[in-house]
């Protein structure tokens, strides 16, 4: 079972901050040990103003993939797709415009099953290993206990033999990395924000706590999973 490292922000602001220097630090000290650079990001308000901040890092962008840990089936200029936030934020970086960003093709394919089976031929192709191994993965908490696209007793928690699936959540049909997937990267970096998510911060810190209820409790890496987290998420523990 994976450990967990709590790095302390003061606020929104300061955990965007830390979050940007972290995501650069990681990115540079996976080039130093490999040609290309496979990362993952979640979507969500919480980490938006942190990759604004990480698209002015000055790193070898040309030489990092940038995927989505999940996105919503909806059209890649919808106000919800994760896609439209990472072009209005990382990729309009002065730096991070030079990335790779591989989008989950969405409304391109006539159903969401459809989708997911693209986006896993195109993880296939884009990263190395059974199953692919992401660098880093960063990864949300909502305040229900959910990552990724990834809800409570829902039928994608227990996909084992794909890299992608649907998953179904506040009404909408979303695209998701999958469990194993998740397990695999190098590194994974669980941001969390605000006292709403006090609550399922504790959960997913208790390791008595079930992963069909809190399903972030479901990725358990090799290395020890680090959590930034302000202190409006904080106040619970």
């Amino acid at each position: 079972m994976s450990s967990y490292l709590i790095e302390s922000a003061t606020d929104p602001n300061d955990l965007a901050c830390r979050a940007a220097q972290i995501i650069a630090s990681y990115i540079d000290l996976s080039l130093d040990q490999r040609e290309r650079s496979q990362i993952a990001l979640s979507g969500g308000s919480t980490p938006a103003q942190a990759y604004s901040l990480l698209g002015m890092e000055h790193l070898p962008w040309e030489r990092v993939d940038v995927l989505l840990g999940d996105e919503r089936w909806v059209d890649l200029t919808d106000p919800a797709s994760n896609a439209r936030m990472i072009r209005e934020t990382l990729l309009a970086g002065t730096y991070g415009s030079k990335a790779s960003f591989h989008p989950i093709s969405t409304l391109q394919y006539p159903t969401p099953e459809k989708s997911a089976e693209a986006f896993s031929n195109q993880i296939q192709k884009i990263c190395l290993g059974h199953p692919p191994v992401f660098d880093l993965i960063v990864l949300g908490l909502g305040d229900d206990g959910h990552t990724a696209s990834l809800f409570p007793g829902t039928a994608a928690l227990s996909i084992k033999d794909q890299l992608a699936t649907v998953g179904m959540g506040k009404g909408l049909n979303r695209i998701t990395l999958t469990v194993p997937v998740l397990c695999a990267a190098r590194k994974v970096l669980f941001l969390v924000s605000g006292s709403k998510k006090a609550n399922a911060l504790k959960r997913l810190l208790d390791p008595n706590e079930s992963p069909r209820r809190t399903p972030a409790r479901l990725v358990q890496p090799r290395e020890e999973i680090l959590v930034i987290a302000d202190e409006g998420a904080l106040a619970s523990l």
